[in-house]
């Protein structure tokens, strides 16, 4: 099959501001190289031995976290800048809706800018003039058409780049996070522009954040991480390994985040030799989202750790799924009278569930030596976001033994972004009468 874009171990590098500076073109040229005298710390390497294709009527997604690359590979394959090694080639008339409205001029109306734009895309005065009205129409914008740009909103000016752009009628459609240039159905109009291409066997490069857009609408997903490729293939399977490695990398993170707070709840000498606590104040404090540890120290909790259905310590969970919150304790000395309890928070402080073994009729008995408690929810339906954890143990007054506040954090993670704290299990029914079709 036929290459409609096709990049060789390409490399590019940038030039790191705040190093040494050349004083004029002059002396840069008479240094013959202003990159290959550079230290390495002078240099950002944005691309690293880069090769991939896409064949001619494909539609390839470019998926990465911000900084991986994707940006620069799209500018490379448009002309905007050159590889600082490899090959980069392009078959066909190529329109790039990168920065959508680059070319505009504030000061003279949509009109003018429409017949610039599209003669510095390649088109003749005749193209643009057969297309004007078209143009107009997709952009919405036929009532402010003859305004100046810089009266528009940057939603108006957005939508009449991309409106031009598209409008090229080009052989290969570059793409980059643009499709946030007006409401949901400017969007649906956007998409159905690009399945149009598609059926008119056109190419196109999208780089987005949307993995579901990747996933529904592009024949393979490239990924990208730190200038490097990772994979090419199937949509599911990349963006499957992408937010496998995104997940590690927000477990990382959060371990990070919890070091200094199990660092303080597992040192015993930490805790505030407060002494008993009356279990009203207790109860308010459940409400107030206040970081820290106190208690008398009869009890100790020596380390929480959450785990999953594999039993596999982690931070990072999905909707539904099983978890398990475990507390190490020691009692130097026999204790009858105590309760374990947990408290979960979402990240803006508010209270989202709490529990304890006296609200759930487990009577005391005795408390020696060392033991471990485990809490265990067969199914976390809390929708995504990040939480925090309370647990404490304490007498059945709510005199703290040891109580840890919202030390701990762990994240959920869901394809589907409903909102809330809760996700109760549901569903829709509709009669014949009302039909829904996909979102992007």
């Amino acid at each position: 099959m036929t290459s409609a874009i096709e990049l060789v171990d390409v490399t590019k590098v940038y030039r790191r501001y705040g190093g040494r500076q050349f004083a004029t073109l002059k002396s840069a040229l008479l240094q013959r190289s202003i990159l290959r005298d550079l230290r390495p710390e002078e240099t950002f390497q944005a691309l690293n031995n880069v090769s991939f294709t896409v064949p001619r009527g494909q539609t390839l997604g470019v998926i990465g976290r911000n900084g991986s690359g994707k940006s620069t590979a799209l500018k490379l394959v448009a002309g905007i800048t050159k590889p600082t090694s490899g090959t980069v080639t392009v078959q066909g008339r190529i329109s790039a809706l990168i920065e959508l409205g680059a070319g505009f001029h504030p000061e003279i109306s949509g009109r003018e800018n429409v017949f610039i734009n599209g003669i510095m895309l390649g088109l003749s005065r005749r193209d643009v003039q057969e297309r004007f009205d078209e143009i107009v129409e997709f952009a919405e914008l036929r009532e402010f058409i003859d305004a100046p740009v810089k009266t528009y909103s940057s939603g108006m000016y957005m939508r009449l780049g991309f409106a031009v752009a598209i409008h090229v009628d080009p052989d290969v459609l570059l793409v980059d996070e643009v499709l946030a240039v007006g409401d949901e159905a400017f969007t649906h109009k956007c998409l159905d522009k690009f399945a149009e291409f598609k059926r008119r066997n056109k190419t196109i490069l999208l780089v987005t954040h949307s993995l579901g857009l990747v996933e529904r609408f592009c024949d393979e997903a490239l990924w990208l991480d730190k200038g490097e490729k990772r994979g090419q293939g199937d949509p599911t399977r990349m963006i499957g390994a992408y937010m496998t490695d995104v997940e590690r990398q927000e477990e990382q993170l959060l371990v990070e985040t919890d070091a200094r707070a199990k660092l303080v709840a597992t040192d015993a000498s930490s805790i505030e030799r407060t002494g008993p606590v009356d279990a009203g104040t207790v109860a308010a404090d459940m409400t107030q989202a206040t970081e820290g540890r106190w208690g008398s120290g009869g009890v100790e909790i020596t380390g929480v750790a959450l785990s999953g259905a594999d039993g596999q310590a982690t931070h990072i969970f999905h909707t539904g799924e099983q978890v398990t919150v475990r507390l190490s304790i020691t009692a130097a000395h026999p204790v009858n009278d105590f309760v374990f309890g947990v408290g979960i928070f979402n990240a803006e402080g508010v209270f989202v569930y709490g529990t304890n073994t006296e609200i759930e009729e487990h009577e005391p008995d005795e408390l020696h030596g060392a033991g471990e408690v485990r809490i265990v929810f067969d199914a976390l339906n809390l929708v995504e976001g990040t939480y925090k954890l309370d647990v404490a143990v304490h007498r059945r007054d709510g005199a703290a033994y040891d109580y840890h506040r919202l030390l701990y954090t762990f994240r959920m993670k869901s394809r589907i972004k409903d909102v809330g704290i809760y996700r109760p299990a549901h569903r829709w029914d509709f009669s014949p009468a009302i039909r829904f079709r996909l979102k992007p």
